[in-house]
């Protein structure tokens, strides 16, 4: 299945596309026919499991390999001849920064604007302290590099995408190796960034970090594109499912399944099914739960989420979590 997002946005309201990319290594397919569009403006979340292909389509769009098929633009020119009118407009973290150990954080980030022929030398070291702040490295400026934990080594990589303003933001696994607060910490800074009018590109395996900061999102499974879309639209389009918390689990498999519930599952005290195509009354369901002794503590529906989605197109589960 192969969806496209609503609407036909014009060219110049699609950040990025890219039409039939194929990337084959030593006769491996990484990267096979995908047909994308970034919509302007967006959170859009590139979301698989690892080895899925997602890092490969990115080096691809950053110009960094040349595809091995098909054809990809970015801020509306062609990749990758166009790269050099192109990466200054992109603030990118693509696996991992490439840092120098012996360098500050600090000075790491000097050195990378340094580099950038369109930077402003005059205000380098206000933007550099800026960015620091920003991703909460200020007090570990510093500290040199071969220092920092992998968590700070990611919070660096992303300052340095963040030395100037950009258009496009591409971030690959930005939150590998950050604890739960820097998680929430770069969620909301991506926020944002979006709310700036920045266009954010994020690659990730965790399916909640998706769910939390993307408006949409394309799921990639074994080097395709599985689907596209609003991540509201993704979720919406798989079944909800009835949940019962109840102390009598066995009891409840059996009244809910005389009532046309399938698909039954037990954990715990907790029971989940499908209702059927014509579903009973919840609150006729619930008096033949409790009518039958069950007791019941809890009784609702479970709204379909990304994982159930990515489940039902593909029949495969991954890392859901971080």
């Amino acid at each position: 299945m192969r969806a496209q997002p609503a609407g036909a946005e014009a060219r110049g309201e699609v950040v990025i596309e890219t039409r039939g990319l194929a990337k084959r290594y030593r006769g491996t397919l990484a990267v096979d026919g995908l047909d994308l569009r970034v919509p302007r403006g967006s959170v859009f979340g590139f979301l698989g499991p690892n080895g899925s292909g997602k890092t490969t389509t990115i080096r691809m769009l950053m110009g960094l390999i040349e595809p091995t098929a098909g054809t990809a633009r970015v801020l509306d020119q062609p990749m990758p001849r166009s790269a050099r009118s192109v990466l200054p407009r992109v603030g990118a973290l693509i696996e991992g920064p490439a840092l120098y150990g012996f360098l500050s954080g600090r000075d790491n980030l000097v050195r990378y604007d340094a580099a950038d022929p369109t930077a402003d030398p005059r205000t380098r070291r206000a933007r550099v302290g800026a960015a620091l702040d920003r991703v909460g490295l200020g007090a570990a400026a510093g500290k040199k590099a071969k220092q920092y934990s992998l968590g700070m080594k990611q919070r660096l990589g992303l300052a340095a995408a963040l030395l100037q303003p950009r258009d496009l933001l591409v971030l690959d696994e930005p939150t590998n190796g950050l604890d739960p607060q820097g998680m929430r910490e770069i969620r909301g800074l991506v926020r944002e960034l979006a709310a700036d009018g920045t266009t954010v590109f994020l690659s990730s395996h965790l399916l909640d970090e998706i769910e939390q900061v993307c408006t949409h999102a394309a799921v990639m499974a074994r080097g395709r594109l599985i689907t596209q879309g609003p991540v509201a639209e993704l979720s919406a389009g798989t079944r909800s499912r009835l949940a019962v918390t109840t102390p009598d689990p066995a009891d409840a498999v059996r009244v809910l399944a005389d009532h046309g519930v399938t698909a039954l599952a037990e954990s715990g005290q907790r029971v989940t099914g499908e209702l059927p195509a014509d579903p009973p009354d919840l609150a006729e369901l619930n008096a033949a739960l409790v009518a039958a002794g069950v007791r019941v503590r809890g009784f609702g529906l479970e709204r379909g989420t990304l994982e159930d989605a990515f489940v039902a197109l593909t029949g495969e589960g991954f890392d859901v979590a971080g």
